[in-house]
């Protein structure tokens, strides 16, 4: 990484040709662009560009940054609750989503474009279309995994050039609500949206007392969760599904058919994920997309508050009930297998018929030989 507070510098290329090269003090701006999961970069290209990130050392070290705060406040947060077991257990549910998507991401990364399995062309060495030699498919797929696990949204490849079942998981990371590991902080509540409602579920199949940290988790949190829940697939999926039939939207496409759709849905989870990363396939500098996605990035950052804060008031207020024998266990591997499977379920399943005619419509068309 570079660090000066020069003025850029023209320099001559080897063919004659005059280029400006962009100065400034950047290292210190990219370790708080991936520590603070911010992730707008100093150039254009973000972490894909040399100056930001040069080396595959750099790459692991600001990927590593952009983990840091999210998964160490699940510590935290069982010193908090005075009981160390309750926050090992959401980092290991965190965790155990976290190596899913990247297998997914990986594997279809590594075995190539569906498109051209047909044809005799050599894809031993994956899909490399719009990534850094430097880094790899390795590197590339594991970041795209890691930047949308939280709400940073740096790069350094290009997630549209991605396969589609590759391009699957980013997108599906964000749609999750980012709550593996999540931003600072903003992880870790999403999560608990979800745990309320695991210990809601488990009540009802086993008939054991709905209870988490000593109280008791009644109708009112339950509706609250389920309020947070729906909000975020409302702003996306509304403005995505009216974006795919107006004209003025689908002028702003750069790919027809299934691609187009994630890219609308990329564009809109992005935004009301906080997160900022793109299948940048889509002009979104016009005037539908400014004003509809300002919206969505208003309610996606104030709405999603409301109702955590409404659960917190009304757990606070509680007395705290000792353990029973009908009391089920929150910090154990059943409640962690339990707790990835709501997320599943509740979460992904929401979106799961937008991403059928999106990403894995368009891996099967693919396997058929055609493209967008």
């Amino acid at each position: 990484m570079i660090q000066n507070f020069s003025s850029y510098v023209d320099v001559t290329t080897l063919e004659g040709a005059k280029q400006t090269i962009a100065m400034g003090p950047v290292a210190s701006q990219e370790v708080i662009k991936e520590l603070g999961t911010n992730g707008g970069g100093f150039f254009n290209a973000n972490s894909a560009h040399p100056f930001e990130n040069p080396t595959p050392l750099s790459n692991m070290i600001e990927m590593l940054l952009i983990f840091a705060i999210p998964a160490a406040i699940t510590y935290t947060y069982g010193r908090m609750a005075r009981n160390q077991r309750q926050g090992w257990t959401i980092f290991a549910a965190m965790a155990v989503m976290f190596f899913m998507g990247i297998s997914v991401a990986y594997y279809y990364e590594t075995t190539g474009n569906a498109a051209l399995r047909s044809l005799p062309v050599d894809q031993a060495s994956g899909n490399w279309e719009g990534k850094e030699c430097r880094f790899g498919i390795a590197n590339s797929a594991l970041w795209a995994t890691v930047t949308t696990n939280t709400s940073c949204g740096a790069v350094n490849s290009m997630h549209d050039s991605f396969t589609a079942l590759g391009g699957l998981v980013p997108l599906a990371n964000i749609q999750l609500g980012e709550l593996v590991f999540g931003g600072v902080g903003a992880g870790l509540y999403a999560m608990l949206i979800f745990v309320l409602l695991s210990v809601f579920i488990a009540g009802l199949m086993v008939g054991r007392t709905p209870e988490y940290l000593g109280k008791k988790i009644e109708s009112r949190e339950v509706k609250l969760s389920m309020l947070y829940v729906l909000i975020f697939p409302l702003i996306i999926l509304y403005f995505s599904a009216w974006s795919a039939v107006a004209p003025y939207a689908l002028s702003s496409l750069n790919n027809a058919g299934p691609h187009g759709l994630s890219e609308i849905l990329y564009l809109y989870s992005s935004q009301a994920g906080n997160n900022g990363s793109a299948f940048a396939g889509i002009n979104g500098n016009t005037l539908w997309f400014n004003v509809t996605g300002a919206l969505t990035m208003l309610i996606g950052r104030f709405m999603m508050i409301i109702p955590p804060m409404a659960i917190a008031g009304s757990l606070v207020g509680k007395k705290a009930v000792p353990e029973s024998l009908g009391t089920f266990p929150t910090d154990g591997t059943l409640f962690v297998v339990l707790l990835i499977g709501v997320v599943i379920i509740v979460g992904a399943l929401t979106f799961f018929p937008a991403l059928a005619l999106g990403p894995i419509v368009e891996h099967f068309v693919a396997l058929a030989g055609k493209v967008y």
